[in-house]
């Protein structure tokens, strides 16, 4: 009984939001990955400004921080594409002559780790800018 609620929880739930079915069709994986990636950055953001009054060494280490870990979510969003294309194209050399809307959904589901990647890369790379203006010379 347990099991059967929990399995059709999901369902419930990315029905009512779109975001989640998006994280989800683009592979839990790689887009937790990149979550985690985008958090961080948040978070070394977040630092940055609050120490920004009191100690600048601390928001320069910061802004440092933040710059790698947007890189680590763009890299990680390109890896992602990149190996689920190679899984797409493994898929349609196995399954022959495929209809092309079937290709046009693997292509969709393969750029979707891309997307979040720079989505978290752009974010970041505002809040460094931001920051950065903020700092005294």
């Amino acid at each position: 009984m347990y099991l059967i609620m929990m399995s059709s929880f999901p369902l419930c739930f990315s029905a009512v939001n779109p975001f989640v079915d998006r994280f989800n069709e683009g592979g839990p994986l790689f887009m937790s990955l990149i979550l985690i990636s985008f958090l961080l950055s948040i978070g070394f953001l977040i630092k940055g400004f609050i120490s920004l009054k009191k100690n600048d060494l601390i928001s320069e280490k910061m802004i440092k921080m933040t710059v790698d870990s947007s890189l680590l979510g763009l890299v990680l969003g390109f890896l992602g594409s990149v190996i689920g294309l190679i899984t797409a194209f493994d898929s349609l050399e196995a399954m022959g002559d495929v209809d092309p809307s079937i290709f046009a959904g693997g292509l969709k589901v393969s750029l979707l780790t891309a997307t979040f990647g720079l989505f978290t890369f752009v974010i970041s790379r505002i809040g460094i800018l931001i920051l950065r203006g903020l700092q005294k010379s």
